[in-house]
């Protein structure tokens, strides 16, 4: 999709000293040396922000103070108790930008509206468009309307974009790309909202990294848990796909098809809440290839590069995420495996971050 808007492909961070310029011509490039260390951090003092980023003591207050009375950000209470005066901690504004985000699954479709940190504040599902059934895009138009209808009059204008992450086989240029990119072109056109397309694994690794569990790793492989099972390499912040990008059948349709043969109930492994049936040992001898090609994928990894933590991002139940996660580690003696956080939706979730990385964060 060459004429498509495409959004950073990774949560583009800033080096532990990314030095900053005080002149007032880059302003807009020091706010966002300033917003990158919120969005990366909880909060922050002023003079953490100094030493992280080389601007000077004046230029840093005159920076949050612009972005304070812009309502991105938000002061802490002072914190006492130090040798000097007391310093107060700077944190982004949950009220300060909103986002949606379009995550177009293996059989449904989900949109969320999530604040400046990553809360969701809408979820709703929409069935995928049938093959040949014609456009369904009124009903995604009218769901955005119903997540930015979710905001004060007075807060809308602070929508920063929609973010649209869709599957590997549409970002590749097959069938249903004149569809989203049609799709595309009507929310600009229609609702005069900017939409930023990204792969979908890598929206997710996206989102876990600016909202999740991933915030404070650098170097981690991460797992999408979906239909199949995705894998993206981060390093030094930087989530690489690779030119054959990791997809493996051992995901929850290899699960769906054991229940089927087995007369299971299918429809509560696609759901984006709650607790899945008592499978009994199905899902533990699932789990077991799952674990396998996940160890499989490690130790080729493990040829060129060292890692020690792993995500895994998944719409499927916390409990077997961690169940999964525990039994990993088993497998895999030195590595720590963490569950993502992101929910309902972590693919949703991390499109809707899109937005945020192209408007407020460095390149």
């Amino acid at each position: 999709m060459p004429d498509m808007r495409f959004a950073p492909p990774n949560p583009l961070r800033i080096a532990d000293r990314a030095t900053g310029l005080n002149a007032v011509s880059v302003r807009s490039y020091n706010e966002r040396l300033v917003l990158s260390l919120l969005l990366q951090n909880q909060s922050v003092t002023r003079l953490e922000i100094g030493e992280r980023t080389g601007l000077s003591a004046q230029t840093v207050s005159v920076l949050v103070r612009s972005l304070e009375q812009e309502g991105l950000v938000a002061k802490g209470e002072a914190q006492k108790g130090r040798v000097g005066p007391p310093t107060v901690p700077i944190s982004l504004n949950p009220e300060g930008a909103f986002s949606v985000g379009i995550s177009v699954g293996n059989r449904q479709t989900d949109v969320v509206l999530i604040d400046f940190i990553g809360a969701v504040r809408f979820h709703a599902t929409l069935p995928n468009p049938e093959p040949g059934a014609g456009s369904n895009h009124s009903e995604f138009l009218d769901t955005i309307r119903n997540a930015v209808s979710m905001l004060p009059a007075t807060a809308r204008v602070r929508l920063a974009g929609v973010g649209l992450a869709l599957p590997q086989s549409v970002s590749k240029g097959r069938d249903e790309e004149p569809y989203f990119r049609a799709l595309q072109e009507e929310i600009e056109a229609t609702l005069g909202i900017s939409v930023f397309v990204q792969n979908d694994i890598t929206s997710a690794a996206s989102g876990e990294s600016m909202f999740g569990v991933a915030k404070q790793l650098t170097d981690y492989m991460f797992f999408y848990l979906g239909a199949r099972l995705h894998g993206r390499l981060v390093l030094n912040h930087q989530i690489h796909a690779g030119n054959s990008p990791i997809s493996f059948d051992v995901g929850i349709a290899s699960l769906e098809k054991v229940l089927s043969e087995h007369g299971e109930p299918l429809e509560p492994l696609w759901e984006r809440a709650g607790q899945w049936p008592d499978y009994g040992g199905l899902v533990s001898a699932w789990e077991e290839q799952l674990i396998e090609q996940l160890r499989q994928s490690l130790a080729a990894v493990s040829q060129f590069v060292e890692l020690e933590t792993v995500v895994l991002s998944s719409y499927a139940p916390k409990s077997v995420c961690e169940d999964i996660c525990r039994k990993l580690q088993d497998a895999v003696p030195g590595v720590r495996a963490i569950a993502g956080t992101l929910t309902p939706s972590p693919k949703a979730v991390g499109a809707a971050s899109l937005p945020y990385s192209s408007r407020f964060m460095v390149e």
